[in-house]
């Protein structure tokens, strides 16, 4: 199970800030356990992005949406609502904004930034990858994660070490920035290549120990949270 939290409103709204129709997808498996996902998880982003102007012209849940699979057999059904899209605003670990990102021509958001619990990986294993980093980068790259696929983590660019679009560390591969850059020209966003990133925060690969000595990170660690509730609870 990956572990998500909802993204700064600040952070939702600026990257809309040039769209004014969004539809919306959420995951109903981990990011529905977290509260981010789900049904109420499109009700809340919903309202809000109303309340800013925002047009919602669709939305859904998928049961996983780290499974491509069921991620396309829902995109199909809602052919007519997502032409009328901007972009599309996904609530759901990195693996899912990825694996919808790889389907569609449009845009796509994270909502929300997956918390490092250890190294999991989705439900449904694909070719897509969340290193749990904490603050999701893929709507700038164009639903392709430079932290997961460039060897060297860059966030500003491929190095120079890259050679007619393959990897300086593995020829095999394919550049990761090579791939973005593709991508988004593909979707009409190359002017994000223009936006600087802070260098990562480490931290946030660094779990406090509350969190790993929660059922989150173990199930050995149910006595014990209980406990601690029920000490809370008397005090």
């Amino acid at each position: 199970m990956l572990v998500s939290e909802r993204k700064p409103w600040g952070e939702i709204l600026n990257c809309l800030a040039q769209d004014e129709s969004v539809f919306i997808i959420a995951c109903g498996g981990c990011s529905e356990a977290c509260q981010t996902g789900g049904e109420k998880g499109i009700d809340e982003l919903s309202e809000k992005l109303i309340e800013n102007g925002k047009k919602i012209v669709g939305s859904f849940v998928v049961d996983f949406a780290c499974n491509k699979v069921l991620v396309a057999l829902k995109l199909n059904r809602y052919i007519a609502e997502l032409q009328k899209a901007d972009s599309v605003l996904v609530s759901s670990c990195g693996i899912g904004v990825q694996a919808v990102s790889s389907m569609i021509n449009l845009p796509v958001h994270p909502a929300d930034n997956t918390i490092y619990m250890g190294g999991f990986s989705g439900v449904w294993t694909g070719e897509e990858r969340c290193l749990q980093c904490g603050d999701c980068k893929l709507d700038i790259t164009g639903g392709i994660c430079p932290y997961a696929n460039c060897p060297k983590n860059l966030l500003n660019g491929a190095c120079g070490g890259s050679d007619k679009g393959k990897c300086e560390v593995d020829p095999e591969k394919d550049c990761a920035w090579a791939r973005i850059y593709e991508r988004l020209k593909e979707i009409g966003k190359l002017e994000n290549l223009k936006k600087i990133q802070s260098p990562r925060d480490w931290n946030l690969m660094q779990p406090p120990a509350v969190r790993k000595r929660s059922i989150f990170w173990a199930l050995e660690f149910e006595e014990e949270e209980k406990k601690e509730k029920e000490k809370m609870v008397r005090e």
